[in-house]
């Protein structure tokens, strides 16, 4: 069987803090707000646009309005060279490395508008390497599972045969709730600790400590997508 491993992007193959927090600030100072700080604001990272704001301004908040604002605010900062959104190190050289296995599917399930993700993909010559491509306009937001449901659905994988990388407790609960084994990153924006708490199985601190996880072959007798090293830790 195939294995799929879904990755999230922002915070685990994109660092996009600073674009996030900035076009954060440009949607609240439009409406008058105070702006979150920036841990706050990259909190709420993973979430669809709505449910951040919701967590940011409350129920009663412009939470529609602020989205509108913060989409136009992104597109914007998208080509502005002062907010680049670099891949974290070692992360384009591990995706092109799984891609080209014949044992391996990948995914994306993510926050993201079906826009950026297109974005993304286009950018990095990602055409037609992921089997599923999961975004804020195709489901629920995070935590809910149904992103990685569909993503099993999409590349006829069985949950013990799929992995989710992530850097947030969002990406951890997801994958629970999928039944899927769940592998959290340390350079995003959710602690170690944090990712532990949610359900990771192990958490790594670099792209190749990452790519060790899947340095073996996958096959059918063991217990999930993972390497006997992962299912150790």
């Amino acid at each position: 069987m195939l294995k799929l491993i879904v990755f999230d992007v922002d915070g685990t193959l994109v660092d996009s803090q600073h674009l996030i927090v900035e076009a954060q600030r440009r949607a609240f100072s439009e409406h008058g707000l105070e702006a979150p700080a920036r841990k706050e604001a990259l909190s709420v990272v993973g979430l669809s646009l709505p449910e951040a704001f919701r967590r940011l301004v409350g129920e009663a908040g412009p939470i529609e309005s602020l989205s509108h604002s913060y989409r136009k605010a992104f597109q914007a900062l998208r080509v502005d060279p002062d907010y680049e959104e670099p891949l974290f190190p070692g992360m384009s050289e591990l995706v092109e490395r799984l891609h080209r296995r014949d044992d391996i599917q990948l995914g994306i399930a993510t926050g993201k508008s079906r826009r950026g993700v297109d974005h993304l993909v286009d950018k990095h010559g990602w055409a037609r390497w992921f089997a599923t491509i999961q975004t804020a306009d195709d489901a629920p937001s995070k935590p809910d599972p149904a992103m990685l449901l569909q993503a099993m659905g999409e590349a006829g994988a069985e949950p013990s045969m799929t992995v989710m990388i992530g850097d947030t407790t969002y990406d951890m609960m997801m994958a629970k709730s999928a039944g899927v084994a769940a592998i959290g990153v340390g350079w995003g924006y959710h602690t170690p600790g944090a990712l532990f708490g949610a359900g990771a199985v192990t958490v790594v601190d670099s792209a190749l400590s990452l790519s060790d996880l899947f340095s073996g072959p996958l096959d059918g007798s063991q217990a999930g997508p993972v390497t006997p090293r992962l299912a150790a830790s």
